[in-house]
């Protein structure tokens, strides 16, 4: 070593022996201050007695890397107390396995150094890489836990352990980078070696102004899953690849000829073997119950395991039903299942499959489903098989017992009934069924069910809806096919009297062709496979002479005064020609014989205008409030109480208005205005 690495590492063990003064002189009150004193004044020692080496010799003391050991473990416990979670009442010293597991490993290779007396400086035979190794190994445990005390602190907490992590971080960022290049050199280099004091040094301030803000660093924190999940799979990789590079260092160092073939084939067959084991689902599953044993006392994160089911059943799109099997599987770890759901014939049947088969249906009334709606009891078919007595009198069905990997029978509960149930097969790692299981099991069964439900209430609704508006049509239908009948039954009528006149005779011929022509169209229009009409461009009066030419029967005949004649406008002939003879049909009725009834024709601004006025028995303004355009009502013996609703829903349609004026004993007047017919108005028809 050089003179630099004595000015270098002095300069550390003066900052870190002034921060532990500080520390103890004006911070003592503060969260972990104990814990980082201690680190302190043990990282002061290190780089004291580095500094003692660095000017006597090259070559570093057994007891100088012991402490730099210690220095390590105690930054790491630093950070384990910041993290939190590492109390387990239950065992040795009330730690956690995996911390008391740390404990002993430092304390074996503080041993090891000193028995062994390894030589990190110039050593370059075999020696030096297990050493270094142990180093790097050290180094990569220390950033993890950096990583996981600042990515499972809230917002407001980062600010107060930022910059310890920084400070820390930086310690065992640079040890890793001077270690690895240690590894690939096979031999330390002086300068990163003299550099290390000062990046060291470096750190002070900011763990000092960390320490500052960490009045509330003592908040307990529960570690994330799924975060546990990646760091264990990252150091767990980091550790395969290091000890994989080692194999592969001696297999070139003692290989000869063939050491470097040998080196690049072992280690391309070891990355291969890493990828194949990480991306096995059975490996994630066992990796994801061994955290869950090992380092929580609840099996599941609630919030996580929530989210996911949750998400799973909301996304957009058909198959709900093997999505709900998905959801429910993937809280053990299942790689398929079967859902059955109760019909309208009492019987369960299978309905959705998911990575799995099953055909045979149950009946609601067998043993196996009334056990199931009576207990509400998630079933482990092999603590069936090995304690039936468990079960009372379960007899299970035949089909069940011959399904393949058969493991967990899942009921889904809706307000108390059994609403279908899952079938679940074999989970890819050994999971225990305890309460906690078994509670988690039976609340996600009911979240699926109502989700199920909800599907199958949303399918009724729809058919419901396809059948209301096929009746809604039928309604329409017969309220025509009514006023058909009223003018076939009052020519009928007067037949007698007039069938030796010939006019006669050419109305009621007339009258017969036009409603044989409705009656058709109305049959076209009940078939499922007809096509909607297109509106076209129509004369307002010659519409309106249709209409008044079906009413020549009735009495007092209509009067039709056209002021603008050839107006047009944009509609469905037989629809509108129906609207207005509808229209004129209740002037007809509420007016007496020898009362009048006016139908005009004109424009008014860009609008055609039908004018409709009676002088009949009018109505009131409650009346017309209340009871004119609901449908289904109708003051008439005979009446659907559905014309006026009609037209008004028509005329809306093609843009226009219907209004009216009345008064009781005064008449009324109906005034329909449509749009004039344009290019413009045409094209967007079209388009509709």
């Amino acid at each position: 070593m050089t003179s630099i690495a004595v000015y270098s590492y002095s300069v550390a063990a003066a900052a870190f022996l002034l921060l532990g003064v500080l520390l103890l002189a004006l911070w003592r009150g503060g969260a972990h201050v104990t814990s980082v004193t201690a680190a302190c004044a043990l990282t002061a020692l290190w780089a004291g007695a580095v500094a003692w080496d660095a000017s006597h010799g090259p070559a570093l003391s057994a007891w100088t890397e012991a402490l730099e050991i210690v220095r390590n473990g105690a930054w790491s416990a630093v950070l384990l107390l910041m993290l939190g979670n590492y109390r387990d009442p239950g065992s040795f010293l009330g730690l956690r396995r995996p911390v008391l597991l740390g404990i002993a490993t430092y304390l074996l290779l503080l041993l090891g150094n000193l028995v062994l007396q390894f030589d990190l400086m110039y050593k370059t035979s075999a020696g030096l890489v297990p050493n270094v190794m142990v180093r790097v190994c050290m180094a990569v445990l220390g950033m993890l836990l950096v990583e996981q005390v600042y990515r499972n602190k809230t917002v407001q907490e980062r600010w107060m352990v930022k910059f310890a992590c920084l400070g820390i971080g930086a310690m065992f960022g640079y040890d890793f980078y001077m270690y690895t290049h240690a590894m690939l050199f096979h031999e330390m280099s002086p300068e990163v070696w003299d550099a290390r004091g000062l990046v060291n040094a470096l750190a002070v301030p900011l763990i000092g102004t960390a320490v500052k803000r960490s009045k509330s660093m003592t908040t307990p924190l529960a570690l994330s899953r799924r975060v546990m999940f990646h760091s264990a799979a990252l150091l767990g990789s980091a550790i395969y690849l290091l000890a994989m590079g080692s194999a592969g260092y001696y297999l070139r160092f003692f290989g000869g000829d063939w050491g470097t073939l040998m080196q690049v084939v072992f280690l391309c067959g070891a990355l291969l073997l890493l990828a194949g084991v990480l991306f096995s689902g059975a490996f994630r599953a066992w990796l994801k119950v061994f955290i869950s044993k090992h380092f929580y006392s609840y099996g599941y994160d609630y919030r996580e395991e929530w989210m996911r089911f949750t998400r799973t059943l909301s996304e957009h799109g058909p198959n709900l039903g093997e999505r709900a099997i998905e959801a429910v599987a993937a809280l053990v770890e299942s790689p398929g299942g079967v859902l059955w759901q109760r019909r309208a014939n009492d019987v369960y049947e299978p309905v959705a499959c998911w990575q799995a088969r099953a055909r045979q249906s149950e009946p609601a009334g067998s043993n196996f489903c009334r056990f199931l709606e009576n207990t509400q009891w998630v079933i482990d078919l092999h603590e069936y098989r090995a304690l039936p007595e468990k079960y009372g009198d379960l007899v299970l069905p035949d089909w069940l017992a011959a399904f393949p990997r058969a493991w967990v029978v899942v009921p889904l509960i809706l307000h108390g009934k059994l609403f279908g149930f899952v079938v679940l097969q074999d989970s890819r790692s050994t999971v225990a069924l305890n309460w906690e299981v078994f509670d988690l099991l039976e609340i996600a069964g009911s979240q699926a069910a109502s989700y199920l439900a909800l599907q199958d209430a949303a399918n009724d609704l729809m058919v419901a809806r396809q059948f209301e508006s096929f009746n809604r049509m039928s309604t329409f239908v017969v309220h025509d096919l009514k006023n058909l009948v009223s003018q076939l039954s009052l020519m009928n009528a007067n037949a007698e009297k007039h069938r030796d006149n010939p006019e006669f005779q050419r109305d009621m011929l007339d009258t017969v062709t036009h409603s044989i022509q409705k009656m058709k169209m109305m049959l076209q229009k009940l078939s499922r496979n007809d096509a909607p009409v297109k509106p076209l461009p129509l004369t307002v009066d010659r519409v309106v002479r249709q209409a008044i030419a079906l009413k020549d029967a009735f009495e007092p005949r209509p009067v039709l005064r056209v002021e603008n004649g050839g107006l047009q406008v944009l509609a469905d002939n037989e629809r509108l020609e129906r609207v207005l003879g509808h229209l004129i049909q209740n002037a007809i009725e509420a007016t007496p014989k020898s009362g009048r009834v006016t139908i005009s024709v004109r424009r008014d601004s860009g609008s055609a205008v039908v004018e409709i006025a009676d002088t009949g028995s009018g109505m009131s303004e409650e009346f017309i409030r209340e009871r004119l355009f609901k449908p289904f009502e109708s003051t008439k013996p005979a009446g659907m109480g559905i014309g006026l609703f009609e037209s008004r829903e028509y005329i809306n349609e093609l843009g226009g208005k219907l209004e009216l004026a009345s008064a009781p004993a005064a008449g009324t007047t109906f005034t329909v205005s449509l749009p004039l017919y344009s290019e413009e108005a045409r094209s967007v028809g079209q388009a509709a």
